[in-house]
């Protein structure tokens, strides 16, 4: 279990600074030492070529070919009682070694074991869904696609989840700029008011760390609140209660109030 650490402050500081770091290994152990996990792999390897496979944190994990990826699945779902697909997505090894690495979570509820079904794709390389075999896998494969611009064959419906469909980039890839880039601080103005506005509106301020109390909104004062459009007043303004529910509360629960409420510091009660 790792340390606990303070998070005061948490947008000016981070933890690793270095976006390329990499996590030491945890310890790995052999299939054979698990005997349901052995049978398992010995299955998968009688229809398909695996290239590596090892036991780490109590669930096996299998490197396959990237073309075999649903066959594999549709296999371990049928015949090995791995009926869900809990997790899936891609790690950006390209700086590294120019690829993708894919990985499939599975889980057995009979088992109860589960098995991480892992393949790597070239940067411009495609890879079958398995949206067919799970359903789980309909927004995981949008969202890689979004985040990584990995392309997936034959979803039913490819294109963005999270950022815009106009959105240039791939947010989650180690070089994509963690203050975004020239097209990302012009986005809302180029949107809104059309490229013409550059001059008059500027870039948008995309620094994490950096609260305006005389913003737009006035939203960035907690508590302090005005009407849009209200003439900033001095910082010793009258403080605005702070209230956690809807005008009248609801049905049987009190309101919650910033006065009434009670920070815990001992973290084992």
């Amino acid at each position: 279990m790792r340390a606990y650490k303070p998070k005061d402050d948490v947008q000016k500081k981070s933890y690793y600074t270095d976006r390329y770091w990499v996590a030491p290994m945890v310890p790995k152990s052999k299939v054979e030492d698990d005997a349901v996990f052995a049978a398992d792999l010995e299955a998968i390897k009688t229809k398909f070529e695996v290239s590596d496979a090892y036991i780490q944190v109590e669930q096996m994990v299998v490197y396959i070919k990237a073309e075999d990826n649903v066959g594999v699945l549709k296999l371990m779902k049928e015949e090995l009682g791995y009926t869900q697909l809990s997790e899936m997505s891609a790690i950006d090894w390209i700086a590294k070694q120019g690829q993708f690495e894919i990985f499939y979570q599975m889980l057995s509820m009979g088992k109860r074991k589960r098995i991480r079904v892992k393949c790597f794709i070239d940067q411009k390389q495609a890879i079958e869904s398995v949206n067919p075999l799970f359903r789980s896998a309909d927004w995981a494969e949008r969202e890689m696609f979004d985040m990584f611009g990995v392309i997936v064959n034959n979803h039913p419906y490819m294109k963005r989840i999270l950022m815009p469909d106009d959105w240039e980039g791939h947010p989650l890839l180690k070089t994509y700029p963690l203050q975004g880039d020239e097209f990302a601080a012009w986005y809302e103005v180029d949107r809104i008011y059309g490229k013409e506005a550059r001059d008059i509106i500027g870039p948008e301020i995309r620094e994490s760390a950096r609260v305006d109390r005389y913003d737009t909104e006035r939203f960035s004062r907690l508590g302090f609140e005005v009407p849009m459009g209200t003439e900033p007043k001095a910082k010793d303004a009258e403080e605005t209660p702070l209230a956690y529910q809807e005008e009248g509360g609801v049905f049987m629960i009190d309101k919650f109030e910033d006065d009434k409420t009670e920070i815990i510091s001992d973290r084992k009660r």
